[in-house]
């Protein structure tokens, strides 16, 4: 297949709001692929290239001086052999083979392939292909039911490896995917409420258990091997040495275990988020510890769990993980659960998640069956641009302007973002002087007042709830906006939705 081929039918399900014809468009496209080809598109469609990182930055993409091709020649089987040259370039030289390969690659491209494959590389590209649209391109286009697709892809976490076992292979197979030990599964998202009490009328009886400002961290055991996942499914086993440690004593053979982990100070209270993170970006330096806590048990030896009722999955969690279980109790009761709620803020926590203790573990998915409640109400947004400030802040970008995600183009673009609010509160000196450093490499252009960015950064926002607004698309803004923390183990994709806000407001 030609890349002229895709790049067109990106462009198709850009021109539409129309959910229908993104998946009709796309399962078009797929049906026409060949096999080997498939894990390809499906990563440049998502703007995640099958090779992971490429070693390409926005820097390296704009000094390229070259002229494109003017004839459509490129085939999707040549970009694929590109990006193995980026992503093994290294040692010595790898810098120069890297620009080369980069240039070669744009010079095949018309202009139109290359505004498409560079935006693909960087992460930015927006077509609303999201995962669920292309999840159900794939069912349509294979004949596939969606839930099956859908639960495939999630154990898997490899949505181009389930086109082609969809496309190619028989239905008893795509059913046959299931767990693996050592294959990171994504993980199981909540809900927000205001209140303990209002997260149990949702959820009824429910695991109420410490909400931590941590890491969601997946472990994966089989004998003396183990991993460490992030909740992006990045591996980063030899970055946490100790958690290591801890799984491999932990009297079982062969377990996957959903957390979170922290580092803590002297005293034993939680050390700040961005030192838990500092960890997973390092390779040597390991003076801050972490500490797990578990609170899930998808496998152990040999007993996949995903199915059964988190009461089931708790016993044998309580088995397995001892003292690096997640404090909890279970109760139908809203005082009792209020009660935890003050524990885990006097400890020094977030809040709690309030868990129904009927409910199976749903891989990727965020329904009310989990619940998270924070005393302060917040959010994962997305920054789309940033204001020059005025005052001691002149000279640094500032005012940041947050989005919310809209997957389905109620408001605008499917898959893009609403704008929901600006905010310059919760920024320290420190926080400014990053901004300002970082995000000119997002940037996409700039006025006398502000730079617009790549809506690729997530921060986290706490507000007090939200206003009816005609100023923006999606008819409301942030009341008392502040920032808490970037969050680098977040995508934009997993940003809060534009309908998740509309939900606070009061009629």
């Amino acid at each position: 297949m030609r890349l002229s081929e895709l790049v067109d039918t990106t462009r198709e399900v850009a021109a539409t709001s129309s959910r229908l014809a993104k998946i009709d468009a796309l399962a078009r496209l797929l049906r026409d692929a060949a096999p080997d080809e498939l894990p390809v598109i499906v990563g440049l469609l998502l703007a995640s290239p099958r090779q992971g990182r490429l070693g390409v930055g926005w820097r390296g993409i704009a000094a390229l001086e070259i002229t494109h091709s003017t004839e459509t020649t490129l085939t999707i089987s040549d970009v694929d052999r590109a990006l193995d040259e980026l992503a093994h370039a290294s040692g010595s030289g790898s810098a120069a083979r890297r620009t080369g390969a980069l240039s070669a690659l744009a010079s095949a491209a018309t202009a139109d392939e290359w505004d498409f494959l560079a935006r693909a590389m960087l992460g930015e590209l927006r077509t609303g292909a999201l995962g669920g649209v292309l999840l159900d391109a794939i069912a349509k286009a294979s004949d596939r039911a969606p839930a099956t697709v859908r639960r495939a892809a999630m154990l898997s976490g490899d949505l181009g490896e389930t086109a082609l076992l969809a496309l190619t292979g028989s239905a008893a197979e795509l059913e046959e995917v299931g767990l693996q030990v050592g294959r990171p599964v994504l993980p199981m998202l909540a809900a927000t409420a205001a209140t303990p009490t209002a997260a149990l009328e949702l959820t009824g009886e429910a695991s109420v258990e410490y909400k931590l400002d941590g890491a969601r961290i997946q472990v994966h055991r089989h004998g003396d091997e183990v991993g460490v996942y992030t909740r992006s499914l990045a591996d980063i086993t030899h970055r946490v040495p100790e958690i290591v440690d801890i799984v491999r004593a932990l009297p079982a053979h062969d377990l996957i275990l959903d957390g979170e982990t922290l580092a803590l100070d002297e005293d034993g209270g939680p050390r700040p988020f961005q030192e838990t993170m500092s960890r997973f970006g390092a390779d040597v330096a390991r003076t801050i510890a972490l500490r797990p806590w578990f609170f899930d048990a998808l496998h152990v030896d040999g007993r996949d769990l995903l199915d059964e009722p988190l009461s089931t999955r708790l016993e044998e969690l309580d088995r397995v993980a001892g003292e690096w279980r997640m404090p909890g109790i279970v109760t139908a009761i809203p005082s009792a659960a209020e009660d935890l709620s003050r524990e885990a803020l006097a400890a020094g926590h977030e809040g709690v998640l309030v868990k129904a203790i009927g409910s199976p573990y749903s891989a990727g998915r965020r329904g009310k069956s989990w619940v998270k409640v924070k005393p302060v109400l917040t959010y994962d947004l997305v920054v789309l641009a940033a204001e020059w400030g005025s005052g001691r802040r002149r000279g640094k970008l500032s005012n940041l302007h947050l989005g919310a995600l809209d997957p389905d183009g109620e408001f605008g673009e499917a898959g893009g973002f609403v704008m929901v609010g600006k905010t310059f509160k919760g920024l320290t000196d420190a926080l400014l002087d990053w901004q300002t450093s970082t995000f000119p490499s997002y940037e996409t252009s700039r006025s006398a007042h502000a730079v617009l960015l790549r809506p690729e950064l997530v921060v986290e926002i706490a507000i007090d709830g939200v206003q009816r607004s005609p100023r923006y698309p999606g008819g409301i803004a942030l009341r008392f906006a502040r920032v808490k923390g970037y969050r680098p183990d977040k995508t934009a994709a997993e940003a809060d939705a534009i309908q998740t806000l509309r939900g606070l407001l009061r009629e």
